[in-house]
């Protein structure tokens, strides 16, 4: 896979490339090696697009855990827990990242479009607050990968949209936005 578009969030970038360039670079890394065409195994069931094989989630997400793995990234999960008194009831919970090193969380994310915004508004903060993580990556297909996928599958564009339109807020962290897309053959060819 190739990233074919970048948004900085809270000064993101700036923020990796001067205090986490190892792992911003292994990050690059990691995407460059995901080969997503053993991936393309959902058969759609959706009227607009009946049969056709799409790329599925799952599998992606497999790969890309995978070579973070290699590289000493891990999940982190953290309990949760909050009271409504109105209620009389406690709920207890868990969050999770994908994967977080030297205080870098990475969260690959081809779900829904609520998720992807989630995790950069709420989840990153969560996991900063805790003192786990002090900047974040978020990876997220682009438009035009997303063709290929189920309807309703996140992308690049709508986010830095609503990023944009949003603004900073004091309690944001710095995060990039990293748009990916399948990498053309032609150019897989001139990498060789």
């Amino acid at each position: 896979m190739e990233i074919i578009a970048e948004f900085s969030h809270k000064d993101g970038k700036n923020f990796l490339e001067k205090h986490h360039p190892k792992e911003l670079q292994e990050i690059k890394e990691v995407i460059s090696l995901v080969d997503a065409s053993p991936c393309k195994t959902k058969e759609s069931a959706e009227k607009t697009m009946m049969g056709k094989m799409l790329y599925a989630p799952k599998r992606l997400n497999k790969r890309f855990k995978k070579l973070f793995g290699e590289r000493g990234w891990e999940p982190a999960k953290i309990r949760v827990k909050t009271t409504v008194p109105e209620l009389g009831e406690t709920h207890k919970g868990t969050r999770e990242m994908d994967m977080v090193k030297n205080n870098v969380g990475v969260e690959v994310q081809f779900g829904k479009y609520a998720f992807m915004v989630y995790n950069v508004s709420a989840k990153m903060t969560i996991f900063s607050k805790q003192g786990l993580i002090d900047s974040g990556v978020e990876i997220v297909a682009m438009r035009e990968m997303t063709k290929e996928m189920s309807t309703g599958v996140s992308y690049f564009e709508q986010m830095k949209t609503d990023l944009e339109m949003r603004g900073v807020a004091d309690i944001d962290i710095p995060v990039l936005i990293l748009g990916i897309s399948v990498a053309k053959k032609s150019k897989q060819k001139q990498l060789i």
